[in-house]
């Protein structure tokens, strides 16, 4: 255990770390769409239902896993399991953050390329088949995709070595504020366009009939995925808590405004897509070809384009050097030095990303198991990583870590009694590590629903 480890300055500044940390490509261009399949305000009550049902009780067992080992995702598990290979967890977060920060890294360049083009007029005023094919050229153009993902890693770098408190907790405590003010900004623009309100409303009213087994898994999957559960991210921040910090607390009120978040990515952008008779659409063609189309066609359009790829660009920011400080954490004693470990680190991560920029160009035809070295590591990383990590964290607190100093974890500074510490207990042990297999069973193909 390493007394002397870090830790964060404030619990505003732990708090808003790990919100910005949350925050990220799934709440914005994969949300939608899942919203819009399973039942548009059903989904937020089933979203919600879930999240603290299964998601929570196994965001606090990482958070206490982090605190009481006082270790980086891998030395954690050795300090509170010694002689055994449970440390195998910690190895695939850190393999599940670095991959997903290199898809990160993709999208943060791209995001920067579109930003140029808006200011320049490269992309005003065309309608969605031009814009469709401005995105296709851009993604396929190797030195745009190269230098834009080099740049957005090269900012993590940064950020990160310089440390938890001068690093990552003051740039969260400027970015995630600026994020929720940029949200709220384009959700009231949202909300005053033609017709959206009555769109909205439409679309928000429950429509239980698409809740389903596989919806239901589908909607456990997103928030597995936007609270980056199962890649050992909180248990790196968790290392960096003192027992001042009420970890069940403040675990809930975490979820809570990734939850706040999610209501404003999707009253922020449903009234622009209902409101011109759209509908959502997974994955890039949201944000860089149907959102442009629509902003195109309003007054002031590239100032409110401009705006939505700032907000973007920061919540992918904030997401990302969470996920480098969890790769790089375990090297930084190794290197005697977190810049020199920070940078070695981030390299290797860049150099990852390289084939899967290039799988959008000149490596396109290159495939595995049918899909692009792009779609292999989004795979690879929210099929199997994610769910293997969370069922995996939620056995071993559960099961491996004594009873008792698991209440003292969950207890400490928080008021609360042996019933709430049960209830937790029950949660992670059985009903998450159920869900979680039915999830993969479901995800890899070997079930069906």
């Amino acid at each position: 255990m390493d007394n002397n480890r870090e830790q964060w300055g404030s619990k505003l500044g732990f708090t808003l770390a790990s919100v910005g940390a949350v925050i990220g490509i799934g709440a914005i261009w994969k949300m939608p769409y899942i919203a819009a399949k399973t039942g548009g305000g059903a989904f937020f009550i089933a979203f919600f239902i879930l999240t603290f049902v299964i998601v929570l009780p196994i965001l606090i067992g990482e958070y206490i896993i982090g605190r009481s080992s006082k270790g980086d995702a891998i030395k954690a598990y050795k300090v509170l399991s010694p002689q055994t290979h449970w440390n195998w967890v910690g190895k695939l977060g850190v393999l599940g953050s670095s991959l997903v920060l290199a898809i990160y890294g993709i999208v943060g360049g791209w995001t920067l390329a579109y930003i140029v083009k808006v200011l320049t007029g490269s992309v005003s005023h065309i309608d969605i088949a031009q814009l469709s094919l401005q995105f296709s050229l851009t993604t396929a153009n190797t030195a745009i995709a190269i230098t834009g993902t080099g740049i957005f890693i090269l900012l993590n770098i940064l950020i990160v070595s310089q440390g938890v408190r001068a690093g990552l907790e003051t740039v969260s405590k400027i970015v995630v504020p600026m994020l929720f003010i940029l949200l709220i900004v384009l959700t009231i623009r949202g909300l005053t366009l033609p017709n959206a309100l009555s769109a909205l409303g439409h679309f928000l009213k429950p429509d239980f009939s698409a809740i389903n087994s596989e919806t239901l898994l589908l909607i456990l999957g997103q928030s597995f995925f936007s609270l980056s559960v199962g890649i050992s991210l909180m248990v790196t921040y968790g290392s960096y808590l003192n027992h001042t910090i009420n970890i069940p607390k403040t675990s809930s009120i975490i979820v809570l405004l990734n939850f706040f978040l999610s209501i404003l990515v999707a009253l922020a952008i449903f009234p622009a897509l209902l409101s011109f008779g759209l509908s959502p659409d997974e994955g890039p063609g949201i944000l860089f070809v149907v959102l442009p189309s629509i902003f195109n066609q309003l007054p002031f359009g590239t100032t409110w384009f401009v705006a939505f790829l700032v907000m973007f660009f920061v919540a992918i920011l904030s997401s990302s050097f969470s996920l480098l400080e969890t790769a790089t954490a375990p090297f930084i004693n190794r290197f005697k030095s977190r810049p020199l470990a920070t940078w070695v680190v981030g390299g290797i991560i860049f150099l990852v990303a390289i084939p899967a920029t290039l799988s959008f160009g000149i490596w396109s035809d290159i495939t595995i198991f049918g899909q692009t070295i792009f779609g292999a590591i989004d795979y690879v990383t929210t099929n199997i990583i994610f769910p293997i990590g969370a069922l995996f964290t939620a056995i071993f607190v559960g099961f491996k870590l004594p009873r008792q100093a698991l209440f003292d974890e969950f207890t400490s500074s928080s008021g609360l009694g042996r019933k709430s510490f049960m209830v937790w207990l029950l949660l992670l042990k059985y009903i998450a590590p159920i869900a979680i297999i039915l999830i993969f069973l479901s995800a890899t193909g070997i079930i069906s629903f």
